[in-house]
């Protein structure tokens, strides 16, 4: 091809610096590459079938390709043969103004970000040049290898596989008339819950269409062949509608092969130009339709079909990652980039479709480039239960929760084991649970605020969408299933760390199941999921609150209702217990990190200090203490409610996180709790979140009484027997360490 003279005359855009390589002009660019299709003021092309929009597409697609190319080539390391497969279809979104856009697919990170760096979104964070992208890739403070939320433009986090389409329903669901496209891998449909958490969605919220699942079928995953890579067409179309898509549009390269390639998948990037632009022509219409159905009411899927690695450096599983040898001056690489090359007024081109696309660069246009306008909440009312009295910790927050939903008609409470379970089903008398079946006798009503699919991940996975795209929510789970949901709410709280806006905290709350589950046996006695919340803690933004009380737990609830960019998990018993603190001295206990619940007026043996997690764990703890009290012990103790609080400010990596929280509890007020000749650390649960607690105390002789694991019993009782958690053995390791 050689450029004509308007071509030779134009100069390089300034953001092409660092551009290796530049190709002659492509066919009949004077006809269809005279000036951008999406014209200043616009946010979209006008006409789906016009062919100039179908060339400058193209062009787009051509452009994401070589950018997602020598980006990872300048570092050996990330991944472009996926994104490669999608490339037609992302520019058609972004050339239809539909540029609110997630994925599933973390992999899919060097796409998205030469996306932001086309529409110049990426000069929020000081990249403007190629030069600056390839500098700025895989690098700290940079672009990270897997998506993040706070890159500008970009709506949400990508990595673990199954997520994506939890953050597409949640902008469907709180933005009515924008598209939410979320590109999905073929590799990742292993994962069941993909589909079938949209299916729950769509039976819960029928009239909520307006997100957009693109399938980007390109037969390979990270290392072999998809686990679908043998369904026809056909069966494709099936496997979505079988999941309640009414429509499914499918474009396959196939069709519009003219260079005889072999296989089910084919590279169209080998098709004559002839047939690469009527293939890119088929995917925009296609696309375009699939949008219009989306936002008018019908629940549809778009597929492309493609091979994997389309126009890059190789195909097939292959082109899923670079290595270290896989550099800018390699053959390969380079023969890949040079392939892919656009003249300087092609990229011109397509920079100022891609900035004009949805009414402007995606930083200052996408949903979550601003705050979603919050409904003021009324000072919750809260029943003071009093000291010595026994209350249900959970139903005691469910009237707060019930509170809570009637004020925000936006909010939503998720639980897969019901929150009768839970004895919270107060919740649901309240603010219904979202069903089709309209039932009084079990609070069902279509138009409930209480969502209850069978799958921890669409539980965990919808309020912390919800969350993250600005909204409040709750998730509601026992600790026994909570890690079959937790890795999205990970995900979720570390986004918010690095959030440049403000968002409510993802809050959730599990019932402490390993000691009042006892019959259930193991199954339902997992509480090491503490264990990673005690990790989480050193992130900055993740609290952990082990409220004692029914009075504690209100006062916790309205703490993580109350902040934001944090995570915030709430462990709980249902079972009635004594209450031992005040609502002011819950509070205090909340705030400050701990309280103490009871200290002995007298004692010549020593002091025995108990710093505990939980509230039915206290139940021997008190046990313990009338017996050490008989032997001439002192005691205190102390229910620690917000460890976070207790760690030392080098501890935690409080001033990298957004909203920013630098309370922790001084020297003094610690040694004054903790003080002792003996201390014990006590949970109900694992002891990772009493790690502050052991970190620093002065206390000569301390030990750890936890749990070990789950076994099927009679009682509370008799499961913390088996796991050495009772009285008997306090007093006995007490004794022995103050001997």
């Amino acid at each position: 091809m050689t450029a004509n003279t308007a071509e030779k005359l134009s100069p390089t855009p300034s953001f092409c610096q660092g551009i290796q390589h530049f190709g002659d002009a492509w066919p009949d660019f004077d006809r269809f590459g005279d000036s951008a299709v999406i014209a200043s003021g616009q946010s979209a092309i006008q006409d789906a079938a016009d062919e100039k929009a179908a060339y400058q597409t193209l062009l787009g697609a051509d452009a994401l390709r070589y950018l997602t190319l020598q980006v990872t080539g300048s570092k050996g390391s990330g991944h472009p043969g996926g994104f490669a497969s999608s490339a037609e279809a992302h520019a058609a979104l972004m050339m239809l103004g539909h540029t609110n856009i997630v994925t599933e697919v973390g992999h899919h990170a060097p796409g998205f970000y030469s996306s932001m760096f086309l529409d110049s979104s990426l000069e929020e964070m000081g990249i403007r040049t190629m030069d600056d992208m390839m500098q700025r890739f895989r690098e700290k403070h940079g672009l990270l290898g897997h998506l993040s939320g706070a890159i500008p433009g970009l709506l949400s986090p990508a990595g673990p596989l199954g997520q994506g389409q939890h953050f597409a329903m949640a902008g469907a669901y709180l933005h009515r008339d924008k598209l939410f496209p979320v590109t999905i891998g073929d590799g990742g449909m292993g994962e069941p819950y993909v589909l079938n958490s949209m299916m729950h969605f769509h039976t819960a919220y029928p009239d909520i269409t307006n997100f957009l699942p693109v399938l980007i079928w390109n037969g390979y995953s990270q290392e072999h062949h998809s686990m679908v890579s043998l369904h026809s067409n056909a069966q494709m179309i099936d496997y979505w509608k079988g999941h309640g898509f009414d429509e499914v549009i499918l474009v396959d390269a196939r069709d519009f092969d003219d260079s005889g390639q072999q296989g089910t998948f084919v590279d169209s990037t080998h098709f004559s130009f002839a047939g690469r632009l009527a293939f890119a022509k088929a995917v925009l219409q296609g696309v375009d339709r699939a949008a219009r159905l989306a936002l008018g009411g019908k629940l549809t899927a778009f597929i492309i079909k493609q091979l994997k690695g389309t126009g890059v450096h190789t195909v097939g599983a292959k082109s899923h990652n670079l290595y270290p040898a896989d550099t800018l001056d390699q053959p390969h690489i380079i023969e890949g980039l040079k392939r892919r090359a656009l003249s300087p007024a092609a990229w011109q081109i397509v920079r100022e479709n891609f900035s004009r696309a949805g009414g402007g660069p995606a930083v200052k246009t996408v949903v979550t480039e601003r705050e979603l306008d919050l409904t003021p909440l009324p000072k919750l009312a809260m029943q003071a239960f009093d000291k010595g009295a026994k209350a249900v910790p959970s139903t005691a927050m469910g009237a707060l929760v019930a509170q809570v939903g009637q004020a925000d008609a936006r909010f939503v409470v998720t639980n897969a084991d019901g929150n009768e379970a839970s004895a919270m089903k107060n919740i649901n008398d309240a603010l219904k649970i979202r069903h089709p079946t309209q039932d009084p006798l079990y609070n069902q009503e279509p138009a409930g605020q209480v969502y209850e699919p069978l799958n921890e991940d669409a539980c965990a996975g919808f309020a912390a969408a919800l969350a993250l795209f600005g909204s409040r929510a709750l998730w509601l789970s026992y600790e026994s299933f909570a890690i079959n949901g937790w890795p999205i709410v990970q995900t979720v709280t570390q986004a918010m760390a690095e959030l440049r806006r403000k968002t409510p905290s993802i809050v959730t709350m599990f019932t402490a199941g390993a000691l009042e589950q006892g019959r259930n046996g193991w199954t339902h006695q997992r509480p090491e999921i503490e264990n990673y919340f005690g990790a989480m803690m050193r992130n900055g933004n993740m609290y952990p609150l082990f409220p004692c009380d029914a009075n504690c737990i209100q006062v916790a609830y309205e703490y993580a209702t109350s902040s934001f960019n944090k995570g915030m998990a709430i462990i709980a018993s249902k079972s009635p217990l004594p209450v031992y603190l005040s609502l002011d001295e819950a509070r205090h206990a909340v705030e400050e990190g701990a309280a103490t619940l009871y200290e002995s007026e007298s004692g010549d043996k020593g002091t025995v200090v108990f710093a505990v997690t939980g509230d039915m764990i206290l139940l021997p703890v008190f046990e313990a203490k009338d017996r050490l009290e008989a032997d001439g012990y002192r005691v205190r103790i102390v229910a620690v409610v917000n460890p976070r609080r207790l760690y030392r400010p080098t501890d935690i990596a409080w001033d990298t996180v957004a909203e920013p929280d630098n309370k922790f509890m001084d020297d003094d007020h610690f040694n004054a709790l903790f003080d002792g000749d003996v201390l014990l650390a006590v949970s109900g649960g694992p002891s990772a979140p009493l790690e502050p607690v052991l970190l620093r105390t002065r206390a000569p002789r301390r030990d750890t009484i936890c749990w070990k694991r789950g076994e099927t019993t009679a009682s509370a009782a008799e499961i913390m027997a088996f796991n050495g958690i009772t009285a008997d053995a306090m007093v006995e390791r007490a004794r022995a360490l103050q001997s």
